[in-house]
């Protein structure tokens, strides 16, 4: 079984900064794209960021220049560093990522696998 835990959720005041990180662990053979995702109250889920194996990254619009997301292969965590926050960036945030592994014949398989969310409150 493969697993994501989330930490560094909390609340801050705007323009404030706030670093979440993701580990993953359990039965992995290769890590693809890692990625963040937020939810805020009445609204859909949106991508925030992502970052490929090879370190490429993409972010939505209302994000760029204010976070960057990394990550440590050695570690098998993503981060997302969150600077100049807004009340708009007020969400619950889930880490993704694309997670391959062997099966017992050896045969490569990759899933999908989703964070339990950590809330990020911006407010003064």
């Amino acid at each position: 079984q493969v697993q994501l835990v989330e930490s560094g959720g909390g609340l801050v005041q705007p323009g404030e900064s706030l670093r979440l990180s993701c580990a993953a662990s359990g039965s992995i053979f290769r890590i693809n794209d890692m990625g963040w995702y937020r939810q805020a109250p009445g609204k859909q889920r949106e991508l925030v960021a992502s970052i490929a194996s090879g370190g490429s990254t993409n972010y939505t619009d209302s994000v760029k220049d204010r976070f960057t997301i990394s990550r440590d292969s050695a570690k098998n965590t993503v981060y997302l560093q969150m600077n100049s926050l807004k009340a708009e960036d007020t969400a619950v945030y889930y880490c993704n990522a694309d997670i391959g592994r062997l099966t017992l014949s050896r045969r490569y398989v990759s899933n999908t696998y989703w964070g339990q969310g950590t809330q990020v409150t911006v407010s003064s």
